[in-house]
């Protein structure tokens, strides 16, 4: 596209502009003009100053269906809705009463038509994080593990249909950061993956990761976040008996004694599991682009082999959810949700991804989102057409 033809489209895009009404923390409505100015400037700053978060990348990263595997959290937390919550747990946010619900009471104009924003949906930010062992608290700094996958849940009450919107791990963006002591040290343009990095490794990694993932949708309202831990994996896919699938991608991790050929159709057993959602080959351009759509086959399977599993069981909900209570943070309380989401339809058509492109930076692969391409996915999902 020639210089002119990209201002002419970039021009068009910033006409998505809030006609009336506001937004939480004065987001909602900028322009997507002023979006890449800002982003300009913080890559002319890491261009010049090299950060520790591109220093310290983890090369092989968590694959994890995230969906299949919160629809166990979800059934099983309603289960326990008498277990006492431990001490340093975050408050749970009470279905219908998450912040930002009522969000953008205004009208906005898109492509010539006006819309506004769903208020029957919830909206959750679901992560996988690279990191072995039980979800525990450290020091604030540097060490919280990577958010290698990252999805929103969106449950839209008015039509009882969920939609699902996978992440990039490698996704350009606004990340606050923290020095060596904890404290907060300006922000910079980085993969959205090393945000939880910046943390504590629970509920700070997670609520600031919420935060950037907000910010890259245009401010929409996040009802809550869960975070899943990488060891949970083996435990979560041998409680449904496996998972059947085809191998999309040749898998060889001698170390755990897997290998999945491709296009072989398996019910893939324990470490089986971890490796085809963990492992990617470093040497291959844009490989977690292919673990993504690995990952999202594995959702799709889990979820159905799920509500099979313990339909009507209580106790084997409970059973699966206590198997893996220590690998999961959340302030989310779904016990009002229970119900609700497991009859809500859901399909592989309702699978979205944020649409971009990956280029490779100074030293890792860099995902640059589409913006126009991702407004209005954002309207497709979030908001619903109205009159001026």
């Amino acid at each position: 596209m020639t210089g002119k033809g990209k201002r002419e489209q970039n021009e068009a895009a910033a006409k998505c502009i809030l006609i009336r009404g506001g937004g939480r923390g004065g987001r909602a409505g900028r322009s997507l003009l002023d979006r890449q100015a800002v982003q300009e400037r913080w890559m002319m700053r890491q261009r010049i100053q090299k950060t520790e978060n591109t220093k310290n990348q983890i090369p092989f990263i968590l694959l994890l269906a995230v969906w299949g595997l919160v629809l166990t959290i979800v059934l099983v937390i309603g289960f326990r809705r008498n277990q006492a919550s431990a001490g340093s747990e975050a408050p749970a946010v009470q279905a219908g009463e998450a912040a930002g619900e009522k969000w953008q009471e205004g009208v906005i104009s898109h492509n010539g038509r006006y819309y506004k924003y769903n208020n029957q949906l919830r909206t959750y930010l679901l992560m996988g994080i690279d990191k072995d062992g039980p979800a525990v608290e450290v020091e604030k700094g540097f060490h919280g593990g990577q958010s290698d996958a990252m999805f929103l849940i969106a449950a839209n009450a008015e039509n009882e249909k969920i939609s699902v919107v996978s992440i990039n791990r490698n996704t350009m963006t606004k990340i606050k950061t923290l020095d060596e002591f904890g404290n907060d040290s300006g922000e910079i343009f980085s993969q959205l993956c090393v945000q939880h990095s910046y943390g504590d490794g629970r509920h700070y990694s997670c609520s600031r990761t919420e935060e950037a993932v907000s910010y890259l949708f245009y401010g929409i309202p996040i009802s809550g976040y869960l975070s899943l831990y990488l060891d949970a994996i083996p435990i979560l896919n041998d409680a449904v008996g496996g998972v059947e699938l085809e191998i999309l991608q040749e898998i060889n991790d001698p170390a755990r004694g897997v290998y999945l050929p491709q296009g072989e159709r398996r019910i893939l057993q324990g470490m089986e599991a971890y490796s085809y959602l963990r492992l990617r080959d470093i040497n291959q351009f844009d490989s977690a682009t292919s673990r993504l759509r690995r990952q999202e086959q594995y959702i799709e399977k889990y979820m159905k082999k799920l509500k099979t599993a313990v339909a009507g069981d209580a106790s084997r909900a409970a059973a699966i959810y206590d198997s893996v209570s220590d690998y999961v943070v959340t302030d989310v309380d779904f016990v009002n949700l229970l119900t609700e989401l497991m009859s809500y339809e859901y399909g592989e058509n309702q699978m979205y991804t944020v649409p971009g492109e990956t280029r490779m930076g100074e030293e890792y692969e860099e995902y640059y989102v589409d913006d126009k391409a991702l407004y209005d996915l954002i309207i497709g999902i979030f908001y619903k057409e109205t009159e001026q």
